[in-house]
C-alpha cells in the first residue's frame, strides 16, 4: 500500500485541525486516541455509516448532547427503526449512523427499502480497526462487513493502533496508510509490575497507592481494567471491597454476576454508577470515552493462570485503554500488572508466517484429493479431513481464505511471546514508543501457579499431599516461618490441606516421607509425638480412633494384633488377655462377616 508523508499535529491540536475531511480508500493512523476522528465524520458534510466495535461506544455517543442528528443500530433496533430515522432526516441532516459491524446488514435493508443507493451515496468507517484481527477468532460476526465495505466508492480504516490487514483487496482497490506524526512527546509514564502472585501485587499496589494519596491529602477512584469478570469476581470478595466496587462488562456477564449475588454490574459505563473500586472488561477498552472531572488511578491487570485471554497487547491495548479518559490529565497514576509463563512459545512473524504457509499447503492438497476423487467413500473421508484441520478456522463460509483470521492467529501469538518472560514484555512496552516504564519486580512466597495447582481437581490425594509440602517448604525457605506474612499463606494452605500442614509442622518433610505421605501413619506419628512431648495426654484414645474408624468393618485377626500393637506402644499392661473382644470397651459393635472372616463393624465409640 501507498505510504505518503506523515501529516504533522501540534499539540492541543484535533485532526479535523490538519485533515478536514478523511480521504476514501485510507487507513488512517492517527496514533493518539481522543482526536476526534469520529466527530469529525459525524459533522462532516456527507452521509456517513460508522462502524464502531461495542455497543457501549455507539450508546456514549448518543448520549452526547454534542451530536443531535445521529442514531445508534445495535442488537433490538430493527430496520424499520433505521428507515423512519432515514425518513425524518432526509433533506434536513446528512444521514449519521453508528452501527455494530453485527447489525450493518440491518442498515443496508434499510437504505434499499429507502430507495438510496448505501455504496454510493454514504462513506463507511470502520473505527478502531484493530478490533476486527483482535476479536474475529471468538467474535466471527464482526468481520460481516469487509465485503460489503470494499463495495463503498467512499470507504477508510481508523484506529490510533491499527493493525494493517493482509486482505489483498486493499492494495488492488488503490489504498494508502497515512499516518498522523504529533510534534510532541506523547509518552505515558507507566509502572511494569511483573510478579507470581496477582492478587497479592495488586494489594501492595493499591496499598502504596493509598499511602501516596493519603500523604498529598488526595483522595482518588480506582479503574482496574481486567478481561475476565469470574477474575474480578474473586478479586471483589478476597480483597472484601464488594460495597465499593462497580463492574462494567457485558450484558451476559452481567446476568452472571447477578445471579451470584453481585447487584453492581452494568452494561454502560454511567459515572453515575461508578464508586471507589471500578472494573472494566474488554468491552470497554477501545472508542468508547470516560470523562470524569477528577483524575482516577488505573490499573491493568493480566491473569494468565487463570484467564490467559486477559493479557493485554503493550502496542494497541494499553493505550487504548488508556485513552479512554480523555481529559489531559485524567488519569494520575498507570500501572500494569502480569504475572508471566515461561512455556509460552517465542515465535517471530517469520515463523509463524511459516506455520501458516504449510498448514495451507497441506489444507489445498487435501482439497484438491476431495475435489478429483470420483469415490463417493473418499471424498466423505477427505471432507471430514478438511473440517478438523486447523487450517479449516481461516476459510470462510464461502471457501476463501479470511486474510483477518490469519492476521488474528500471528497477532495472539506475538502477544503471548511477550509474556514468557519479563524482559520480553519490557522489551514489547519500549519497542511501542508510547511508554516510559518504570519497571518493578514483585514477588512473593506462594503465587498464582501454586494456588492453581491447589484448586485443580484432577489431582489424586497422594499428588496433593505431595504439592502442600512443596509449598510448605517455598514458605520455610521464604524466611521467618513465624512471621505474620509467611502465617497468610501458612494458613492459606491450612485451609486445603488441614493434616499435612500440621504434620509438616510437627515431624518435618522427612518424617512425612519416610512414612509414604500415609495418612493413617501420620496421624499416628503426630499422636505419639505431641504424648511423647507432653502436648496431650489422650495419646492412647487418639491412636486408638486413628486406627478403628466408626462404621468399617474389621476382621478378628486385625482388631487383635492392633490392639495389642497400642497397647504395647504405650506399655499399657491389660488386665485382662487382649483378644479381638477387647474392643467393646471401646466400642459398640455388631458381629459381621469379612470375605467369609469373622470381623466386627464398628457402629459407636462409647
Amino acid at each position: 500500500m501507498k505510504k505518503p508523508d506523515p501529516i504533522k499535529i501540534n499539540k492541543g491540536q484535533y485532526l479535523k485541525d490538519v485533515l478536514p475531511e478523511i480521504p476514501t480508500n485510507t487507513i488512517l493512523n492517527k496514533t493518539l486516541t481522543g482526536l476526534g476522528a469520529t466527530y469529525g465524520e459525524l459533522k462532516s458534510d456527507r452521509h456517513s455509516i460508522i462502524i464502531e466495535p461495542n455497543v457501549p461506544v455507539i450508546v456514549g455517543k448518543m448520549k452526547d448532547k454534542k451530536h443531535k442528528n445521529i442514531f445508534g443500530v445495535y442488537e433490538g433496533i430493527y430496520a424499520e427503526d433505521i428507515l423512519n430515522y432515514l425518513e425524518k432526516n432526509n433533506g434536513k441532516h446528512k444521514f449519521k449512523i453508528l452501527t455494530t459491524p453485527e447489525s450493518l446488514r440491518k442498515v443496508k435493508d434499510a437504505f434499499f427499502e429507502f430507495g438510496m443507493n448505501i455504496y454510493k451515496e454514504c462513506f463507511l468507517l470502520f473505527d478502531e480497526c484493530q478490533k476486527i484481527v483482535q476479536d474475529v477468532c471468538y467474535r466471527q460476526d464482526i468481520a460481516l462487513p469487509i465485503d460489503d465495505f470494499f463495495r463503498f466508492e467512499n470507504k477508510a480504516f481508523v484506529s490510533a493502533t491499527p493493525i494493517y490487514p493482509k486482505d489483498p483487496r486493499f492494495k488492488k482497490q488503490g489504498f494508502q496508510i497515512l499516518e498522523i506524526e504529533p510534534t510532541f512527546d506523547f509518552k505515558k509514564q507507566m509502572y511494569l509490575v511483573t510478579t507470581n502472585n496477582a492478587l497479592q501485587a495488586l494489594k501492595t499496589v493499591l496499598e502504596t497507592l493509598c499511602k501516596n494519596n493519603y500523604s498529598k491529602d488526595e483522595e482518588r477512584d480506582i479503574c482496574i481494567f481486567l478481561n475476565s469478570t469470574d477474575t474480578i469476581e474473586a478479586i471483589i470478595k478476597q480483597l472484601e471491597i464488594i460495597s465499593e466496587s462497580t463492574v462494567f462488562c457485558s450484558e451476559k456477564s452481567v446476568k452472571k454476576l447477578n445471579k451470584r449475588g453481585f447487584k453492581s454490574a452494568y452494561e454502560h459505563w454511567d459515572k453515575k454508577k461508578m464508586k471507589k473500586y471500578n472494573f472494566f472488561t474488554s468491552r470497554f477498552y477501545s472508542a468508547f470515552d470516560i470523562e470524569l472531572d477528577e483524575a482516577v488511578d488505573l490499573i491493568m491487570i493480566s491473569d494468565l493462570f487463570y484467564a490467559e485471554h486477559s493479557m493485554i497487547d503493550p502496542n494497541t491495548e494499553a493505550p487504548q485503554i488508556i485513552g479512554r479518559f480523555r481529559k489531559e490529565n485524567g488519569v494520575a497514576n498507570i500501572v500494569h500488572i502480569t504475572n508471566l509463563k515461561s512455556d509460552l512459545p517465542v515465535r517471530t512473524r517469520e515463523e509463524l508466517q511459516l506455520y501458516l504457509d504449510c498448514s495451507e499447503s497441506i489444507y489445498n492438497k487435501i482439497y484438491e484429493l476431495h475435489n478429483t476423487t470420483s469415490d463417493l467413500s473418499y471424498r466423505q473421508a477427505y471432507k471430514a479431513a478438511l473440517a478438523v484441520i486447523p487450517y479449516s478456522k481461516y476459510i470462510d463460509k464461502n471457501g476463501k481464505k479470511n486474510y483477518f483470521a490469519l492476521e488474528n492467529y500471528i497477532d495472539e501469538e506475538i502477544v503471548k511471546g511477550f509474556y514468557n518472560n519479563s524482559q520480553f514484555l519490557l522489551q514489547a512496552y519500549k519497542s511501542s514508543n508510547r511508554f516510559e516504564i518504570n519497571y518493578q519486580p514483585v514477588y512473593f512466597p506462594l503465587g498464582d501457579f501454586e494456588r492453581l495447582q491447589r484448586e485443580r481437581d484432577n489431582k489424586s490425594l497422594k499428588e496433593r499431599n505431595i504439592e502442600t509440602v512443596r509449598q510448605l517448604d517455598l514458605l520455610m525457605e521464604s524466611g521467618d516461618y513465624n512471621s505474620e506474612t509467611i502465617q497468610e499463606y501458612r494458613n492459606e494452605l491450612y485451609k486445603y490441606n488441614k493434616l499435612y500442614v500440621e504434620a509438616y509442622e510437627f515431624i518435618g518433610k522427612e518424617g512425612i516421607i519416610k512414612l509414604n505421605y500415609s495418612r493413617p501413619k501420620i496421624r499416628e506419628a503426630m499422636i505419639l509425638k505431641k504424648y511423647k512431648d507432653g502436648v496431650s495426654g489422650l495419646g492412647f484414645q487418639e491412636l486408638l480412633v486413628n486406627s478403628f474408624v466408626v462404621g468399617k468393618k474389621y476382621t478378628r485377626k486385625f482388631i487383635k494384633e492392633e490392639l495389642s500393637r497400642i497397647y504395647s506402644i504405650f506399655e499399657i499392661k491389660p488386665k485382662r488377655k487382649i483378644t479381638a473382644e477387647t474392643i467393646r470397651e471401646y466400642f459398640e459393635v455388631i458381629e459381621v462377616k469379612q470375605k467369609g472372616d469373622a470381623a466386627f463393624q464398628l457402629m459407636a465409640r462409647l
